[in-house]
């Protein structure tokens, strides 16, 4: 499997893409408020690119559980000066947005983010497929258990691994349908799913990679870490990358983390484990 961005090629049966997170945010879970100056965020997304990551995921709108919403123009105001201040330092960096309005997609792109990253897998926004499509730029789908502000209250399932396939495979054909020819996808580990659910979706996260397309994780410091850990946020890194392993041997190849540089040595041996697995 070949994933192609912005030139720049991986063969993801032997290679792993690591996104470095910066969010432009008051509010996320980890690093809320740390880059919220666009002159702190730039710097920071210099540094993840310098400890080894592929590309930068920009967010400007919290979607941590219990987050409110922000308007359109709020969040074009905190990542616009993030995107070119970072392009004007170094052009040939990929950048994705991390958005669930097409009007700031379409924004981004044309200031030159390269992928679209929408945690809703374009369920928010009804023009965000169509909006990709005109773009033509990949497209991280992802499955998100209803609204940020109240996803966590009491999520349930009968089967989530299941259900969360269901969704991503149906929401992919649309994607398809509606002209979107490079797609990725997130089963959303955190987003309206209970410590258990998330477990399990780990657990069951080879029937997600059956699906054919690239899936990536986004495991990093999260609360499913936590709570098996008893860690604050910055100290979850072994946990992060332990969860993220069991990812990566599941299927995943692409990891939104917060922690590049160590990543970037758990993927370097596990690129080393897949090939040898392909040499024998």
């Amino acid at each position: 499997m070949i994933l192609t961005v912005n030139r720049k090629s991986w063969n993801l049966d032997s290679e792993f893409i690591i996104l470095g997170i910066l969010n432009v945010t008051p509010d996320s879970f980890s690093d809320g408020g740390k880059f919220l100056d666009s002159e702190n965020a730039i710097e920071h997304g210099l540094q993840l690119i310098e400890q080894g990551a592929d590309w930068i995921d920009i967010g400007a709108e919290s979607t941590r559980p219990g987050s409110d919403p922000v308007s359109a123009d709020e969040e074009w105001n905190r990542v616009e000066p993030v995107i070119s201040g970072l392009l004007l330092r170094k052009p040939e960096l990929i950048l994705s947005i991390d958005t669930t309005k097409a009007i700031i997609a379409k924004k981004a792109v044309l200031a030159g983010c390269s992928v679209v990253n929408d945690i809703s897998g374009g369920t928010f926004d009804p023009e965000m497929l169509a909006t990709v499509s005109t773009l033509n730029v990949p497209f991280i789908l992802m499955h998100t258990g209803g609204q940020p502000k109240t996803m966590q209250e009491k999520p349930v399932y009968q089967n989530v691994t299941a259900e969360v396939r269901t969704f991503l495979q149906k929401q992919a054909e649309k994607a398809k349908s509606a002209g979107i020819t490079s797609i990725i996808l997130d089963p959303g580990f955190g987003f309206g799913k209970t410590l258990e659910h998330n477990y399990q979706l780990l657990n069951g996260l080879d029937q997600i990679c059956s699906l054919g397309f690239p899936v990536l994780a986004g495991i990093s410091r999260k609360k499913m870490i936590g709570e098996v850990t008893g860690k604050r946020p910055e100290d979850r890194v072994t946990g992060s990358r332990t969860a993220e392993t069991i990812a990566a041997l599941k299927g995943a190849r692409l990891f939104r983390v917060h922690d590049v540089a160590e990543t970037l040595d758990m993927t370097k041996v596990l690129s080393a484990y897949l090939k040898a697995g392909q040499n024998k």
